[in-house]
């Protein structure tokens, strides 16, 4: 009696995990079947997203999101979500899809699938347009400011000539601060900082000269969905033919779209 109830017990146990599978695996019909499209996506990290003064959200990835279901001829529903708790939100099934500027790594990787990149985000060396440096080495005699500790500080002083003069900040404020009045002829930084810089100053504008680490940001997809992940993937690359995510990253981080991305 025992080893009958044990096995009727797994077989109604391997059905209903077939039954969780099958329609976590469906995502893309549930969303065409019902209209909505679920998307989470950042709220307190600009440009990528935040919530403007009419308190709707907005940034890059707010505009993604819109462009996506538009493509997909899907009604988007946005979902606010954290650093912390976005890939929560996808696994659990309270969104489709993450949009919030989400890295790839191999520990993510184990978890969920990634889309083909969407957006640049990276650490480089800024400057002015006519300062002539295309690499490390360019930066010889010159003054770099770099914010102390950061991952910049860290990637540009290995690739650093010895003769680059670095001067280090204590904070980012303090680092852009001694670009723009002229203390350092160039910075060390993340484009999201530069496009932040670039948005609220005509002083000394920030172009990118060369990159320090490559991190683009990527759509978030649970696992099995081959589906929705495909669809996604077409929709991206169409946004980029057509120029139309060109158009979002000069919006939102005043840089025409890396030729590699």
């Amino acid at each position: 009696m025992h080893k009958r109830h044990f096995l009727k017990t797994l077989f109604a146990a391997v059905l209903l995990a077939g039954g969780v599978g099958a329609a976590q695996a469906d995502a893309l019909s549930s969303a065409e079947k019902s209209g909505v499209l679920r998307i989470a996506v950042p709220q307190d990290f600009p440009p990528f997203g935040t919530v403007g003064p009419d308190l709707k959200p907005r940034g890059y990835d707010i505009d993604v999101a819109n462009l996506i279901g538009r493509e997909m001829k899907l009604k988007v529903e946005l979902i606010p979500v954290t650093s912390t708790n976005r890939i929560p939100y996808l696994t659990t099934g309270k969104a489709d899809l993450v949009i919030s500027s989400l890295g790839k790594n191999p520990d993510r990787e184990k978890v969920i699938d990634f889309s083909s990149a969407y957006a640049p985000f990276f650490n480089g060396v800024f400057g002015p347009g006519d300062a002539a440096v295309k690499t490390a080495a360019d930066t010889a005699g010159k003054v770099v400011g770099v914010t102390r500790g950061s991952v910049e500080d860290l990637e540009f002083s290995k690739l650093a000539p010895p003769t680059a003069n670095i001067k280090r900040f204590e904070d980012n404020n303090a680092t852009i601060s001694a670009y723009l009045s002229g203390q350092v002829q160039l910075v060390a930084t993340g484009n999201v900082v530069a496009a932040a810089v670039n948005e609220r100053s005509k002083l000394r504008r920030l172009e990118t000269k060369f990159l320090i680490k490559n991190s683009p940001c990527y759509v978030g997809v649970n696992k099995g969905e081959a589906a929705l992940l495909g669809k996604v993937n077409a929709v991206i690359a169409k946004l980029k033919a057509s120029g139309e995510l060109n158009q979002v990253s000069q919006h939102w981080l005043q840089a025409p779209l890396p030729a590699d991305l």
